[in-house]
């Protein structure tokens, strides 16, 4: 049986002149950065939607979101305001004291922002490590020294200056408004911050600022209302420089790694998304430092290639788990080898995402039983020198334009650390680089020197905020948190839409499973929906061990069908969905 090649190619990034495919290639490899331009507003262009819509965490972000778009906002719009918004009522992920990813389909060209923590300048790459050598647990998680330089402010000031169509303080004040007059605590936040509470005990100032924070409670945060007013009025500059600044600077002081240099010198990056086709659609994704963009490409191109092999195979059986988790096996392989920051490592994004080398990926698959770990080595040769809790939203606007939002403080309620009198949790982003290479983070996940730890680095991520366009209009937006689960969740869903012709609500709440290389020839599995019964032994038969994980994403994504968009919010967060006429 042959193996046919794929539909999908690879193509250049816009909103850049196009060019060749061998300027697209050296563009792509070695980590293309846009210098930031003098920006000039978007004149929206007629309706083509019949209107706009948002899926996103929770509901006051949502109001928030509405409240913009009847503004007169913007997509771009919208999901900054979202964002500071999940900041205060969402404080176990939504933040400004972490980092993420931003994808943007803005007037018919796509765009990707970086705004991913950078390691402190007096970061090195054994500072996690004791005198043997050995990585010290728990030190890249908990406390000050494992925060990373915060990107979200200065992520959202440069999106918002660039395509936003309100004004910086009309965004900015839903979540002043929050933060000052108090919201009401849910169960489920009151459950995730009594978990953290126990891993922070001791160790961090948690309790004093969050104790409080007990369902049917409305919270209020003044420290955090003064701090997001500084921003409101100064921008950027009203967290990198300034009271703010001064605030985490002196709460490192003896303790962390971040100085007032750190704050000033950091800037979010606009880079060359990374741009494939695959089944009619054009896949708008997360170049490197995230892995997502790549593998999810490569998990997309590769089960295209083994239509022959998936044909009448079962959603969900036992066979297309296998059949998964042999494509996966790949991906992560790949991912530990050749993946970080482009700044500091030449990324090999056109080789690893082309069609010839996905296709002899592909060839490699055992489809009768799972492929011997050590076997599953990098494709390239090896030459070649997040957890769970992160959040993601989906904002559509009637102009057609898009955004794809994750963003992350790692853990829940990150690093545990809450600047004293600015209100800002702090991320715990140095476990995502790789503290010794070959040592697994808490993922589960291991990396090599590619992800090691170099001052003013961006660690590894998996973050994959996602747009699907077809004949240049948006068809999908999607994204979800679930650390090294982020791009293998997105990856089920959207094979359940377009492989399978599921009908949005349901391909989000089917059943997901995840493999990852190691540990060797485990199917993790999520309680909201358990492998067990005769599919679990069948899986067991095949040699697989079956283990149980808390947590396998928040789907929030919106489709969009005869111009008419469908959000959906996974059924296993507290997300809402909103369309606005």
């Amino acid at each position: 049986m042959s193996m046919k090649k794929s539909m999908s190619s690879l193509h250049r990034a816009r909103p850049f002149a196009l060019g060749t495919l061998a300027a697209a290639a050296f563009s792509l490899s070695f980590g293309f950065v846009e210098s930031t331009p003098a920006y000039a507003k978007v004149a929206p262009q007629p309706a083509v939607l019949t209107a706009s819509a948002v899926a996103v965490a929770d509901k006051f972000a949502a109001d928030a979101a509405e409240q913009v778009l009847k503004e007169g906002g913007n997509a771009v719009d919208a999901a900054v305001a979202i964002a500071f918004t999940l900041a205060v009522t969402y404080p176990e992920a939504g933040n400004l004291g972490g980092g993420g990813f931003m994808t943007l389909y803005v007037d018919h060209r796509p765009y990707f922002l970086d705004y991913r923590e950078r390691a402190p300048i007096a970061a090195t790459k054994n500072m996690y490590l004791d005198d043997k050598g050995e990585v010290i647990k728990g030190m890249s998680l908990y406390g000050y020294r494992a925060v990373g330089v915060p990107g979200t402010v200065s992520g959202m000031w440069e999106a918002q200056k660039r395509f936003g169509k309100l004004k910086w303080k009309q965004v900015v004040a839903p979540a002043i408004k929050y933060a000052q007059d108090g919201f009401e605590v849910s169960d489920q936040l009151q459950e995730r911050k009594d978990a953290a509470s126990k891993d922070f005990a001791g160790k961090t100032n948690f309790d004093s600022y969050f104790g409080g924070l007990n369902k049917g409670v409305n919270f209020k945060q003044p420290e955090l209302a003064a701090t997001l007013q500084r921003i409101s009025d100064k921008g950027a500059k009203g967290f990198y420089e300034g009271q703010t600044a001064d605030l985490i600077s002196t709460a490192m002081a003896g303790h962390g790694l971040i100085t007032s240099q750190d704050l000033k010198e950091y800037k979010a990056v606009w880079r060359q998304p990374v741009l494939a086709s695959w089944n009619g659609y054009r896949i708008i994704t997360a170049p490197p430092p995230s892995s997502g963009g790549i593998g999810l490409v490569q998990l997309l191109k590769m089960k295209a290639d083994l239509k022959d092999k998936y044909a009448n195979v079962p959603l969900n059986s036992a066979q297309y788990i296998h059949l998964t988790a042999e494509i996966e096996k790949r991906v992560f392989a790949d991912r530990a080898q050749y993946l970080g920051d482009p700044d500091f490592y030449k990324v090999p994004i056109a080789q690893l995402i082309d069609d010839d080398y996905i296709l002899k990926r592909a060839s490699e698959v055992n489809p009768d039983a799972p492929s011997d770990t050590k076997s599953v080595v990098p494709g390239l040769g090896t030459t070649m020198p997040e957890k769970a809790e992160t959040t993601h939203f989906s904002v559509v606007d009637k102009w057609g334009n898009a955004v794809s939002n994750t963003y992350t403080i790692n853990g829940y309620f990150g690093s545990g650390v809450v600047v004293d009198g600015a209100g800002v949790v702090l991320n715990d982003e140095m476990d995502d680089f790789s503290s010794k290479p070959g040592v697994a983070n808490m993922f589960g996940v291991v990396g090599s020197d590619a992800n090691a730890i170099e001052p003013r680095k961006r660690p590894l991520s998996s973050m994959t905020p996602t747009i699907l366009t077809k004949d240049d209009q948006v068809a999908m937006v999607i994204g979800t948190p679930g650390g090294s689960r982020i791009f293998t969740s997105i990856f089920q869903v959207i094979s359940n839409v377009y492989d399978f012709s599921m009908p949005l609500p349901e391909a989000v709440a089917a059943m997901r499973f995840h493999h990852q290389l190691l540990p060797p020839n485990t199917i993790f599995w999520e309680p909201y929906k358990p492998i067990e019964g005769d599919l679990a032994k069948q899986l067991e038969a095949k040699g697989y061990t079956l283990t149980k994980q808390g947590f396998n994403g928040d789907i929030q994504v919106i489709k969009i069908d005869d111009k008419t968009p469908e959000p959906a919010a996974d059924p296993r967060g507290r997300g809402v969905t909103r369309v606005i006429q």
